[in-house]
């Protein structure tokens, strides 16, 4: 199959499945000017599907960079009201949002600490209601990802240069099924299989994951009428759509004061252009308490001093260590595709979705349902073929739920 026929397919999955646009619906596209070629084949499935406007928000990690390394300290107190009254606006009316993935994982090596934290926490507090939106499936919204340079390099660093970026197109579009012979089709079987785990666990009801595997010893309290959420979405207006592409993962919120133990990672996190690698996190009554890394500890730590949310965990998911991202073998150095090979938590705010009735919560409602609120929301790997997780029911009965990093 030629790759203009991979790249047209996959276009068509970001419109129809991730997104899907629907006649007369604004799509708001946030990219590098990088991807522009295939911003353009989206732009022009968009307006095919029945799309009213489709606006593009572009970035350049050349011009990220050099905002970082030349631009005052005040710069980074500041965000663009305008940018946010605009999004707020698209939201509220319904809108579609896609995000383009494609950074270099090393971009801001080197940049002081201080100022990236800085610029997250005004983003953060700018954006705070119009991420609400998303993070409580109103509208629909999709992350997916188109190679660059620097990022194929890092991926495919044994291959000869020109081979890098081809070799990393191949990866995505096996991992987001453009290769199927019909791949629309392909993610809706996928969805189905998903839910069949989902419904499993939603009947469950377990009050307690504990999990074990070499430098992981942790239980996490699940909180009362939660709900395990996998594959596909679906909006306020009743439109399905799959916010991540790829996604092999179920997800739930765990109980904000109910995590207890240390949990290693098993991948490296890509956070702000800066990597973190080998770190190990250590929970009393929720809160972490201790951080340590063996690569980029101060990121790590400037991660967890992002507000008083930051310190507990937001989402917790399942993900077997067969999944056919982690039977890839690449470590993708980006958080979309490595959460999708591995058993992850999140540092930070958690879906308002995976509690009964929290996509209609205000935020003091859903921290006295023990749902952590914060700027942010980071998702970190700790799967492997050697974890065991154990699901615990309310009358105290312990169920396998994973064996050697896979369904039991």
């Amino acid at each position: 199959m030629s790759f203009e026929t991979l790249f047209d397919r996959y276009a068509d999955l970001a419109v129809k499945v991730g997104v899907n646009v629907q006649p007369m619906q604004t799509l708001v596209v946030s990219a590098p000017l990088s991807t522009a070629p295939f911003v353009r084949k989206v732009a022009k499935k968009a307006y095919e599907a029945g799309a009213k406007h489709v606006h593009i928000e572009w970035t350049d990690d050349e011009l990220t960079r050099m905002k970082y390394d030349l631009a005052p300290d005040e710069a980074f107190l500041e965000y663009p009201q305008w940018k946010v009254q605009g999004l707020e606006e698209m939201a509220e009316n319904g809108a579609a949002f896609l995000y383009i993935s494609s950074a270099n994982p090393d971009l801001l090596k080197g940049v002081n600490l201080d100022r990236i934290s800085t610029a997250n926490k005004t983003a953060g507090q700018a954006l705070h209601k119009f991420r609400s939106y998303t993070m409580s499936d109103k509208v629909s919204w999709c992350v997916l990802a188109v190679p660059s340079p620097a990022w194929a390099a890092m991926v495919f660093p044994h291959l000869p240069q020109e081979e890098q970026e081809p070799a990393l197109w191949d990866a995505i579009f096996r991992a987001t099924r453009a290769d199927m012979d019909d791949p629309v089709q392909a993610w809706h079987d996928h969805h189905a299989t998903l839910n069949s785990k989902v419904d499993q666990l939603n009947a469950k009801q377990y009050r307690y994951l504990h999990y074990e595997a070499p430098g992981t010893n942790l239980t996490i309290e699940l909180p009362k009428n939660h709900i395990w959420i996998g594959g596909g979405s679906v909006n306020k207006d009743g439109t399905s759509f799959m916010a991540n592409m790829p996604t092999e993962e179920v997800f739930t919120a765990p109980l904000k004061e109910g995590v207890n133990g240390t949990v290693r990672s098993t991948k490296p996190l890509s956070y702000h252009g800066n990597l973190i690698e080998n770190f190990t996190l250590t929970f009393e009554k929720g809160r972490i308490v201790s951080a340590t890394a063996e690569k980029g500890e101060d990121s790590l730590k400037q991660l967890i001093e992002t507000d008083e949310g930051s310190h507990y965990l937001g989402e917790v998911a399942l993900v077997p260590h067969l999944s056919p991202i982690s039977q890839s073998n690449i470590i993708f150095y980006n958080t979309l595709f490595d959460e999708n090979a591995s058993n992850h938590l999140a540092i930070g705010n958690a879906y308002s979705v995976n509690i009964e009735g929290g996509a209609d919560m205000s935020n003091e409602e859903l921290a006295s349902r023990g749902i952590n609120i914060s700027l942010t929301h980071v998702d970190f790997m700790i799967g492997s073929a050697e974890m065991n997780i154990d699901g615990e029911t309310i009358d105290g009965k312990r169920e396998p739920l994973f064996r050697n990093g896979n369904w039991a």
